[in-house]
Parts: C-alpha cells; structure tokens; sequence
C-alpha cells in the first residue's frame, strides 16, 4: 500500500540481512498531468529554478511566510537546494507534492494578491 506521501516501503535482502527502505511511487503520478509554468513576471509566482525532486514542503496553503524563509526543498543528482520566499506574504496555492518530479520553469506555489 503507498504512503500518503506517495511513497512505498519496500522489504528485501542483502546479503542475508533483511533490509528496509522507503521509495517514491511514480506510477502513482496521474499520466500526462498537465504541467502548470510559471510566470517570470508575475511576482506572486514561485517556479523551479531547475529540475529535481521535490523532497519537502515547507509551506501550506494559507501560511503566512517571511522573506528568507524556506518554502520548498528540491533534490537533484542527491543534492539539496531550498526554495525560500522572496518577499513576506501568504501563500494562496501549491501545485507539488512530496515526490513530485518538476522541471526548470514549473509553477510550484503562488502568493495570495
């Protein structure tokens, strides 16, 4: 059964050993799911800057945030880079979840206003 996450654990053996680890599931992504891309001039806007996995989300819907503040945490060839607010506002939508694949120029959240 898959995690709320979109993740499985998986159960196997290595060397004799019985071993445990949890694995994002991409089949669980819809097909074709549309991609939405972000604005460069629409400053309510949050795109990817690259392509990667999104690892975590740090902000929700309705949650005010600061200036600095981390929103998202991309992971790509197994390094971590931290999206955070350009400006203090609120956030009015997220498009990604744990697990999400994305690539540069996709739309991740918007600010409300």
């Amino acid at each position: 059964e898959p995690h709320e996450d979109g993740s499985r654990t998986v159960f196997f053996e290595l060397n004799g050993q019985p071993r445990e680890v949890s694995v994002v599931d991409h089949s669980l992504e819809p097909e074709g799911a549309k991609r939405l891309t972000a604005d460069p001039n629409n400053r309510n806007h949050v795109g990817a800057g690259m392509p990667g996995m999104v690892v975590t989300l740090a902000a929700r819907p309705g949650d005010s945030v600061e200036k600095g503040q981390k929103l998202i945490v991309l992971e790509a060839m197994k390094m971590q880079t931290a999206i955070v607010a350009d400006r203090d506002g609120k956030i009015a939508e997220v498009f990604v979840k744990a697990g999400s694949q994305i690539q540069a120029g996709d739309l991740l959240m918007t600010y409300e206003g």
